[in-house]
């Protein structure tokens, strides 16, 4: 496994005289990685001759009031993962590699047909348009045949496959499954600022999407789930609810009542402390 900091380099290792004729697949990450990340590497590992992982906060997808001072950053760790998920390649760059003329936060702007206006980014203005800036550079810096990206995040699964159509990306978005604790609790990297009664509660999160999956048939009004969850979130008093939704799941459409033509799908995200998680499963099979 081979370790980059500068883009002249890792673009030299992966250009065709070294790589003519293999699929590169790509695995983008923040660090802290988890067996969520690691399952994106492995797989990207078997699919491809040549595989890469990219370690990089990026600032520009923090708003102001969140977590980028103190998110953890494990890089020792993190490439001991990378390693024994079988990556070939590893990008570390620091801020200046990304953003040489510094953050381009409100400079540069993509059109996201609103997608970005729901759900996470309704409480998070600015976090998307910062996602698919650095995402783009990521694409253009590794150039991949293929970039997975988990199921956990789906509205940024959705954007980047609106980005890549878009802007004529010659990459293929593969999506993978969430992986999950043993309990139900979605993997992610912000489960270790968790207290352990935040960690006990936090399963609010995967228990409302069962139980929206055990109610759920097509017409069932998108109202009586929005009852059961408040209903259920009685019972987990340290969770605080920041939006429970249903849409469809390729356009992120919103729907009154079930429709199984849409591919409903129910997101929600919770704050347990100052820690915010996020979940979201299908409906209807």
């Amino acid at each position: 496994m081979q370790v980059f900091q500068d883009t002249h380099s890792l673009k030299t290792a992966l250009s065709p005289e070294y790589c003519a004729g293999s699929t590169i697949g790509f695995v983008p990450t923040m660090g802290a990685l988890h067996a969520g990340h690691a399952a994106l590497m492995g797989r990207a590992a078997s699919e491809n001759a040549v595989s890469v992982a990219s370690i990089f906060v990026n600032p520009t997808q923090f708003g102001p009031k969140e977590d980028l001072a103190k998110y953890p950053r494990t890089l020792e760790a993190d490439l001991e993962i990378c390693k024994a998920q079988g990556i070939t390649h590893v990008f570390c760059p620091n801020e200046a590699v990304m953003y040489p003329e510094g953050r381009l936060t409100h400079e540069l702007l993509f059109g996201l047909r609103n997608l970005d206006k729901v759900l996470c980014g309704a409480s998070r203005p600015g976090h998307f348009n910062g996602v698919v800036q650095v995402v783009g550079k990521l694409f253009n810096i590794v150039q991949p045949t293929h970039a997975y990206f988990g199921e956990k995040d789906f509205q940024q699964l959705t954007i980047l496959r609106t980005l890549v159509a878009e802007l004529f990306f010659p990459v293929e978005i593969v999506a993978c499954a969430i992986v999950r604790e043993e309990d139900g609790l979605a993997m992610s990297s912000r489960n270790r600022y968790l207290q352990p009664e935040e960690r006990v509660q936090a399963l609010f999160l995967s228990r409302c999407l069962q139980q929206a999956q055990a109610m759920a048939k097509e017409g069932l009004p998108v109202e009586a789930l929005h009852a059961m969850v408040s209903e259920l979130l009685k019972a987990y008093p340290l969770a605080r609810l920041d939006y429970f939704d249903v849409r469809g799941s390729h356009r992120l459409e919103g729907m009154a009542t079930l429709q199984a033509e849409l591919q409903p799908r129910a997101f929600v995200a919770a704050f347990l402390g100052s820690t915010r998680l996020i979940d979201n499963a299908p409906l209807l099979g």
